[in-house]
């Protein structure tokens, strides 16, 4: 029996961005056997897309153990600034916690902006959505940005945002 490889998705708990989770997810899930993702957020409940998608959130961020899983997959979509996630203590812990621990650490769209506060793109080629303010948050946390659709730096991968989710989620896999 081959061992499972859990993959974790963060979201915000409204107005993620659809296709950056559920594309990317369906790219996985396709593409990799024994794997099983779980989805965390800030609170347990139920989450909204910002294109009405809906899903489950199995865990709330303080119950999360990041040792178990393989990778942490960041999703962005207006919910990242309406919920400040790039600028909360939990996630941008998250985010380092999970780098110390050897993951994989993915972030598309508006957050890859967690990853950069986080300290985690220093020196490191990346990639965020195309605007200007996110674009100088990478700069000042110091990553070499490429403006490319995905970006692959060590254990980090970062993509552009919702037209790059399957080939977003097809780079992780390769890395998984």
């Amino acid at each position: 029996m081959a061992k499972i490889i859990r993959v974790l998705f963060f979201i915000a708990p409204k107005n993620f961005r659809d296709e950056e989770l559920f594309d990317t997810r369906k790219v996985i899930e396709k593409n990799k056997e024994n794997v099983k993702i779980e989805i965390a957020s800030i609170s347990k409940g139920r989450a909204i897309g910002m294109l009405d998608g809906r899903t489950g959130i199995d865990l709330s961020i303080d119950k999360i153990k990041i040792e178990d899983y393989k990778a942490i997959i960041f999703v962005g979509g207006k919910g990242v600034f309406e919920y400040r996630l790039e600028d909360n203590k939990e996630v941008l812990g998250l985010a380092k916690k999970a780098y110390e621990k050897g993951l994989l650490v993915c972030a598309i769209c508006a957050a890859p902006r967690i990853l950069a506060n986080a300290g985690l793109l220093n020196g490191k080629k990346a990639t965020v959505f195309k605007d200007n303010i996110s674009i100088k948050i990478l700069e000042k946390g110091k990553a070499i940005y490429t403006g490319n659709d995905v970006e692959i730096d060590g254990r980090i991968i970062t993509a552009d945002g919702p037209r790059s989710a399957n080939k977003f989620g097809q780079k992780i896999v390769e890395n998984l």
